[in-house]
């Protein structure tokens, strides 16, 4: 056992605990970084009554100073600090649960198949949702259009959302119901795919999705608690303690609330409120929610979109798309509306998180977090980019400067570099999921996943990371891996880093005096086993305040 730092030793019976109620955890192979980005070790963690921890530090001493508190042996299993999500849709993953995937799908075909055997498993679904499809994985070298659902189901309305989330695919059947002919308009920020014919093909780009979505039942009060329940149960089994929810609207945050007061939420929540309008208006008069519930819910930032995904050709690029010259992506808002919302919220306190994937999005969000006054700029109220997928090589030192953090997904240079190049080209991705050219300046970088686009699985994120390779270690060297990050530093996006973006690491993201006692139990050591094994890491235990909320 090395030598550990002083807070872990430090007098103790000054802090005047109760040692009945205090539980020391031994037998640990104990990981947690500092402050001071060292990485330390401990074999045991004593943890108080409220769920806080008090030491962490060598058992022996521990036991010494602490002989009559309850023990909780590990068995010499591998601890580490609660790991946080900085960037999911904690809803909609639940909700995928019960929905149509077709990320596994390799073809059209396959598709199909799927689509016709679940309308059949759920006959009484009057709208078969869902989607996760990828265009390029199915080498398909366009868009899938309607007929291609109706043939296999035409007389229910189907509507299924790309893997990015960023495009939605629809049958004949949506269409009609939505009353979409000839002459409805591309609406601002969105792009309604056309034939020759100028008729819709189905497929509807990112704002244009609201043509369709805008007739689909929206979801009721069981529906959303099942949701809930389902995303908690996920997140909780693969070691999430703490999430930032990009997307919150006011049926979300009062189910959050009231899970919080009930301490049913088995995972926190950093909530991001869903633009500036009507349910901003009414919830930001009383100022942003530092936290409640012995901080299991947050609601003290805001999420704007400037742009679509690269996937689909929405991202807002400075120059056109390598492999389809005729278009540059769309931004989402004229420059001085952009302007306009950041100061909005930056005005009442809110941190403002901003979706930006190509580079002309995230110039325009660079831009306009420039507008904002000093008092309420990044330095105070650290502000984000959230993905900053591609950057003008020029346009990265800009983020260090203004001190925008940039929070990013490792596992979408994964799933995108089947076609992230054929997109930008060989220039511009080299500002591309440049992880190591933001860290090099000196960003802080919060990690998240974007699920459930991606898999909520942290540790898929840290191989990501680490490897940026597939699950059989493809490319064999890496893609662009003079970009990746060390363990130690993935580690901490999830950790302190994410924690630092949500304003919380001087209550999360460590195990360190007097923060929570929010912990995982792992079945090996991610700091000694090979890089190619670390997506492989399973949770077998999830502690949140100390409590158990998980048992594999």
């Amino acid at each position: 056992m090395q030598v550990f730092a002083k807070f872990s030793l430090l007098s103790l019976a000054v802090l005047g605990l109760n040692a009945d109620a205090q539980t020391l955890f031994i037998k640990a192979n104990g990981y947690t970084l500092n402050s001071k980005n060292q990485l330390q070790r401990f074999d045991a963690m004593l943890i108080d009554e409220a769920g806080k921890v008090v030491a962490t530090g060598d058992q022996k001493q521990l036991e010494k100073k602490f002989a009559n508190v309850k023990h909780v042996d590990l068995a010499g299993k591998t601890v580490l600090p609660g790991l946080i999500d900085a960037h999911g849709h904690i809803f909609s993953l639940g909700q995928a649960e019960s929905q149509l995937g077709l990320r596994n799908t390799l073809n059209l075909a396959e598709a199909q198949t799927a689509i016709a055997q679940y309308a059949a498993k759920f006959p009484q679904q009057q709208w078969i949702l869902g989607g996760e499809w990828n265009q390029a994985i199915w080498k398909l070298g366009r868009f899938p259009i309607a007929q291609e659902i109706d043939a296999v189901l035409a007389d229910r309305p189907v509507w299924l959302r790309r893997v990015d989330g960023h495009a939605g695919w629809a049958n004949s059947k949506a269409m009609q119901l939505a009353g979409i002919n000839k002459e409805t308009a591309d609406p601002v920020g969105g792009k309604v795919e056309r034939d020759a014919n100028g008729q819709a093909t189905g497929i509807f780009v990112d704002s244009a999705m609201h043509l369709i979505e805008r007739v689909i039942p929206a979801k009721n009060d069981a529906e959303q608690r099942l949701a809930l329940d389902a995303a908690l149960k996920q997140m909780r089994s693969v070691g999430l303690t703490s999430v930032h929810d990009a997307g919150v609207d006011a049926q979300a945050d009062a189910l959050f609330r009231e899970y919080a007061n009930k301490h049913s939420l088995t995972t926190r929540v950093y909530g991001m409120i869903s633009g500036v309008d009507q349910f901003f208006d009414s919830v930001s008069k009383q100022g942003p929610l530092l936290g409640m519930a012995d901080d299991r819910y947050a609601l003290r930032a805001v999420k704007l979109y400037s742009d679509g995904a690269l996937g689909s050709r929405g991202a807002a690029l400075l120059a056109p798309y390598s492999d389809a010259p005729h278009t540059k992506g769309l931004l989402f808002s004229a420059d001085k509306d952009m302007q306009a919302m950041v100061q909005k919220a930056a005005a009442r306190g809110y941190q403002v998180n901003v979706h930006a994937i190509g580079d002309a999005g995230n110039r325009q969000v660079i831009e306009s977090l420039a507008t904002i006054p000093k008092a309420q700029d990044a330095s105070v109220l650290r502000h984000r980019i959230e993905h900053a997928q591609v950057l003008e090589l020029s346009d990265i030192p800009r983020v260090a400067k203004l001190k925008i953090i940039p929070s990013m997904q490792p596992t979408h240079a994964t799933s995108d570099m089947n076609m992230a190049e054929d997109r930008v080209g060989k220039q511009r991705i080299k500002g591309a999921y440049a992880w190591r050219t933001f860290l090099k300046q000196g960003s802080t970088i919060p990690c998240g996943s974007d699920f459930p686009i991606e898999s909520p699985n942290p540790f898929w994120g840290i191989y990501a990371a680490v490897s940026r390779q597939n699950f059989e270690q493809k490319p064999v060297n890496g893609w662009y891996p003079e970009q990746a990050m060390t363990v130690k530093e993935a580690f901490r996006c999830f950790t302190l880093d994410a924690a630092y973006a949500g304003h919380q690491e001087k209550i999360l993201g460590s195990l360190e005096r007097g923060k929570w006692a929010d912990f995982i139990v792992i079945d090996q050591d991610i700091f000694k086993v090979p890089v190619k094994d670390l997506y492989k890491t399973q949770v077998l235990q999830t502690w949140l305040a100390g409590q158990e909320v998980y048992r594999k």
